[in-house]
């Protein structure tokens, strides 16, 4: 059983949401109509494929165990895996685990694990 999902964004954008309280997503999220997040066992694909060569970001774990009412769709995505996306913004209260990404030499961000 999955108890954590992951998001990647620029520290910016997560800067903003933990002044609002709320995280709307970034621009990706936000044209595709819902969050999109990854299990440990996609981040890393997900790192390369969707932040290569970007600085600046961060890795947000959000425990799946301590929050209520969640209400995440797992759907198909690439290869068909299963994909937690969320179709609403996301309350950002106790998210405080998180790592700053740094690239490595073939400008992938260098994952916490």
């Amino acid at each position: 059983m999955i108890t954590e999902i992951y998001k990647i964004c620029s520290v910016n954008e997560w800067e903003e949401a933990c002044k609002q309280g709320i995280y709307s997503g970034s621009k990706v999220d936000i044209a595709d109509g819902f969050i999109h997040f990854s299990t440990r066992q996609q981040l890393a694909a997900t790192a390369e494929k969707h932040f290569y060569a970007q600085k600046n970001l961060i890795l947000v774990e959000i425990n799946l165990e301590q929050i209520a009412n969640l209400e995440l769709t797992w759907e198909p995505s690439r290869g068909g895996e299963l994909f937690p996306h969320l179709y609403k913004e996301l309350d950002v209260t106790g998210l405080e685990k998180t790592w700053i990404l740094s690239l490595d030499e073939r400008k992938i961000p260098i994952l916490p694990f």
